[in-house]
């Protein structure tokens, strides 16, 4: 699509990632004109009022017959095959959260289906747009750390790795150089549930180490960027502290922070990622799903992994 008029934009799907990250980022582009749906009447209702949206469903049928330019889906996990299979079929192009699907097979599905469609297929990996993390994507580097940990959740494997893990697994993906993945997967199980994953991935020279605690005594997430003569370590997508051999007894260690007003959307990667998705449409660029698929074929070999390990 070309062309100054405003996009009519889809939303589907009205609950915590939806309120948080993409309607306050697609609410406020003047190029966007916003529908909404949820199966929940009151949630549809609400959301309409608050966005002054041009239209509002709790029917996918009505949605379509609408029309649109572009959709985004951020229902339930289980949802997203349906959902994005039709929307694929009537030629809309689709920014869906992830996972894209719960397992790797309907993700290649789908990813097959937008190539046969010729339709863009992206899978909402915001942390690629963190202005903090993209900040690092231009350094050297030979080793990359990533932890992602939460307290005393841990969690049946598959839904603890395609729901939480995956962005690890992406992110490490990010920063290391194209090419084939050298993969080595290590899980800790206890009580039928997966408690810890730690996953090396190495593509030539570069190195990625992510590790994630579902029993850890913190909640955070830490990213290390260490190179010839630097190392830069970002806490929560929000501090920075930058460390440059030469530059003082201690390395020259600094904190360079966000600024206090920055918005959550902008901080966390959806806004650019939304503008990103939003130009490839009104451009009539086409988006493959497949270095998203390469992700989640990842996550699919940590899961067997983890379910090998649950096995008596």
């Amino acid at each position: 699509m070309t062309g100054g008029r405003r996009l009519h934009v889809g939303v589907i799907g009205l609950g915590d990632i939806a309120a948080k990250a993409y309607l306050p980022a697609l609410a406020g582009r003047d190029d966007v004109e916003l529908s909404v749906m949820s199966r929940t009447p009151a949630t549809v209702d609400r959301v309409a009022r608050q966005y002054a949206v041009r239209g509002a469903a709790t029917r996918l049928d009505d949605l379509l017959d609408a029309g649109l330019d572009a959709a985004f889906v951020h229902a339930s996990t289980d949802a997203h095959a349906e959902l994005v299979d039709r929307l694929l079929r009537a030629g809309i192009p689709v920014l869906v959260d992830k996972p894209l699907a719960p397992d790797v097979a309907t993700a290649r599905e789908l990813v097959e289906l937008a190539e046969q469609q010729g339709c863009s297929l992206a899978v909402g990996f915001n942390r690629r747009w963190a202005p903090a993390y993209r900040d690092l994507a231009g350094l050297s580097r030979s080793v990359v750390l990533m932890q992602k940990n939460r307290r005393g959740l841990p969690d049946e494997p598959r839904r603890m790795v395609f729901d939480d893990f995956i962005h690890v697994v992406d992110t490490l993906r990010f920063f290391l150089p194209a090419g084939k993945e050298e993969v080595r997967i290590r899980c800790w199980t206890g009580d039928g549930l997966l408690r810890t994953v730690a996953l090396d991935l190495t593509v030539g020279e570069v190195t990625g180490l992510g590790v994630m605690s579902r029993v850890s005594g913190a909640d955070e997430e830490v990213l290390e960027v260490l190179g010839d003569g630097h190392k830069h370590r970002v806490v929560d997508l929000s501090q920075t502290w930058r460390a440059r051999a030469g530059e003082g007894a201690d390395g020259g260690l600094q904190l360079v922070r966000r600024g206090d007003w920055t918005p959550v959307a902008t901080q966390r990667g959806f806004t650019a990622l939304c503008a990103e998705f939003l130009s490839a449409v009104r451009e009539g660029r086409v988006l493959s799903g497949r270095d998203a698929l390469r992700t989640h074929e990842i996550c699919e070999d940590v899961v067997r992994h983890a379910v090998a390990r649950l096995r008596p």
